[in-house]
């Protein structure tokens, strides 16, 4: 994104309804000891292997069970993925990608045939009416947003297979999983407990790289470190892949993400980095035991403590896009004349108008929260009064954009959760990580056959 205006915004706008996602976070893991994590596989250190891979042996097509995943498949569920997290992939990521997608085909698969094993039946309305109001999220009519899924490479087809799995995935849980969870009163008057003594400590939100360096490669290890470091700096890598292709941790099937952590559960170097980073820093290599880790800052709070970026905002946004082919000189022109309409606008009440004399669109938003925004949004947010805008900011090829504050509820001082409140966050809980178990389960005792 190009920045227009003395602000210095960076970030790129996220699209409204997340349709495809690279890794699932739903249970957060936290560092458990510093050691050097083990497979417990009892694999010898001087292995030989025999035969030989061919990695240009592609075999599109799977069998799960005798149901069919198509390469296809994988190629508009990848279309859906990209066109929604706007990243420039390398080949190697790309690949990579590419065995997560048909991963998360199998896993949707695996999920729909245990549901109908089970008697539970999800129907082609149900799934058109889920379709309808995602249409709806993208502001987009049905026909419109089938014509979008094609231009995009993906299909109407491949977008409602995600759908029938959470449906027929969701629908199981409830039947079969949550009558089986019971939370009783001691557990939840325990973690209570333990939220009122940890009440204004801060927490970090913060993925990892891990590289496991035993003492003979210790340098070699660094360099590859610094190495990788390097190019997430530089834009040639994206943080999450490269934590799902090279991280020894075991984060690593979830982007190196380790949820909200307190500093007493990290190892002490990545406790010092995290309580000196800011929010959306990336810093490495950190020597821990073992090897050397990269640690990404997502977010930080205090615990049960009213933060500002919790405000949720009444926003109205300015919108104005460039014809194909606008040169980089063009579109200055156009920015200056968007610039001088931002600032002549007093109040969300002129919005409209402003924004009908240059043709630039306008939508409003009232649920999203400071936090929600790019870092850099953040701090412009934060210190607008009721009527101001931010400057421009955006690109020649997404066009430009300003927002509007038309108003801001305040955050609650933060609150220990009631007896019911917590019992059923800890339910939640407990059925996710049975439903993460079932699907082990249900990985492990499927045929899958690559043609």
């Amino acid at each position: 994104m190009t920045v227009f205006g003395k602000a210095g915004l960076i970030g790129k706008s996220m699209g409204i309804v997340a349709v495809a996602a690279l890794a699932s976070g739903a249970l957060s893991q936290t560092v458990a000891d510093s050691d050097v994590p083990s497979t417990g596989l009892n694999i010898p250190a001087n292995l030989q292997i025999f035969g030989k891979r061919d990695p240009n042996v592609r075999k599109p097509t799977a069998l799960v069970n005798e149901t069919v995943i198509t390469g296809t498949d994988v190629d508009q569920r990848m279309a859906l993925v990209l066109a929604n997290n706007s990243v420039k992939l390398s080949d190697a990521d790309r690949e990579q990608l590419r065995l997560q997608v048909l991963s998360t085909l199998i896993d949707e698969t695996l999920q729909i045939q245990e549901a109908k094993a089970r008697d539970i039946k999800v129907t082609g309305t149900e799934i058109d009416q889920s379709f309808g109001r995602i249409a709806q999220n993208f502001k987009k009519s049905v026909p419109d947003m089938r014509a979008y899924l094609r231009g995009i490479g993906s299909s109407e087809r491949s977008l409602k297979r995600q759908i029938e799995a959470e449906l027929a995935w969701n629908r199981y849980l409830r039947r079969r999983i949550e009558p089986l969870v019971n939370v009783g009163d001691e557990e939840v008057a325990s973690i209570i407990s333990r939220l009122e003594a940890a009440k204004g400590t801060t927490e970090f939100h913060v993925r990892e790289i891990y590289l496991s360096a035993p003492p003979e490669r210790e340098q070699e290890i660094f360099s590859e470190a610094r190495a990788l470091m390097q190019d997430i700096q530089q834009g040639k890598r994206n943080f999450d892949q490269v934590a799902l292709d090279r991280s020894d941790a075991s984060t690593r099937a979830k982007a190196g993400d380790l949820g909200w952590v307190r500093a007493s559960v990290l190892p002490e170097t990545l406790a010092q980095a995290a309580n000196q980073m800011q929010i959306g820093q990336i810093a490495g290599p950190i020597a821990v035991p073992g090897g050397f880790s990269l640690l990404a800052l997502v977010d930080k709070r205090q615990v049960l403590t009213a933060d500002a970026r919790d405000a949720k905002l009444n926003l109205r946004q300015v919108s104005m896009t460039f014809p194909e082919g606008t040169t980089q000189a063009n579109a200055t022109s156009k920015v200056a004349e968007f610039a001088a309409m931002i600032q002549s606008i007093h109040g969300c009440g002129d919005v409209t108008k402003a924004a009908a004399a240059l043709g630039a669109e306008v939508v409003d938003n009232d649920t999203t929260r400071i936090r929600d925004l790019p870092q850099q949004l953040q701090k412009v947010i934060l210190g607008l009064q009721i009527g101001e805008s931010t400057p421009p900011f955006g690109s020649v090829e997404d066009g430009i954009r300003a927002l509007v504050l038309c108003g801001r509820d305040e955050p609650q001082a933060g609150q220990l959760p009631g007896i019911e409140q917590m019992r059923s966050q800890m339910e939640a809980q407990a059925v996710n990580l049975r439903a993460e178990h079932k699907l082990r389960d249900l990985r492990r005792d499927a045929i899958v056959e690559y043609r």
